[in-house]
């Protein structure tokens, strides 16, 4: 039996078949389609139920068609059973107000600046985005501004190179989503024009960039 204080790898999370719930950024998100703001509210309430009974407190964004939950240990900076378990919990309240979940639109937007003096940047993201350091990056507990992190100039891994470009692109999206969206998110940027860099540490992640040659990064859990 697995310790309930024991973060899960990525394998353990998915092996827990958890139809409404995916991955992203160390952290379990589901996305509810309550179609209203009155079925919403229900389900919040519920979920604020579960979530006191079990001294485990969710994230949740409450908007008028969609609630989306999310799941994290804080204590060790990821995903537990204690997670897997409300997870559970929160699906089967939302099967009783026969609200469905939509995985296909889960995403989750991080920031990515290429450079090597990060941890000395830290402090003025983190004002500048209105939160605070947390183990070298800016951190915004409440969830309003996407998460910052470092990328570091490494050539040594050959896995990791990029082609070279014409110019200099210091900030890149990003966009996480769950193990099994990646290639349709990678096929959706391709029709809309975009053009693949590199999928050399797919599925980690693939390289893309627009039209312009602006590039970014589609990432999910797998392969880490």
């Amino acid at each position: 039996m697995t310790d309930k204080q024991e973060r899960l790898t990525s394998t353990q999370v998915r092996d827990a078949n958890l139809a409404d719930w995916r991955q992203i950024l160390g952290r379990l998100k589901a996305r509810f389609r309550t179609g209203d703001f009155a079925t919403g509210l229900a389900l919040v309430d519920k979920i604020g139920e579960v979530a006191e009974d079990s001294d485990h407190h969710p994230g949740i964004l409450f908007t008028y068609s969609d609630v989306i939950v999310t799941l994290v240990s804080h204590d060790v900076r990821g995903i537990t059973s204690r997670d897997l378990d409300l997870a559970r919990r929160i699906s089967s309240l939302a099967a009783e107000l026969e609200i469905e979940s939509d995985v296909s639109g889960i995403t989750q937007l991080e920031l990515g600046l290429d450079t090597s003096l990060g941890e000395g940047l830290a402090p003025f993201y983190a004002a500048l985005l209105g939160g605070a350091v947390d183990s070298g990056e800016p951190d915004d507990p409440s969830g309003q501004v996407p998460t910052v992190w470092w990328q570091e100039p490494d050539g040594t891994d050959e896995t990791y190179a990029l082609p070279e470009q014409s110019f200099e692109q210091r900030w890149h999206f990003d966009v996480w989503v769950p193990h099994d969206e990646g290639e349709r998110r990678l096929q959706a940027v391709l029709d809309a024009g975009g053009r693949l860099v590199s999928d050399r540490a797919a599925p980690a992640y693939w390289v893309v960039e627009d039209a312009d040659g602006n590039r970014s990064c589609i990432c999910t859990p797998a392969g880490r």
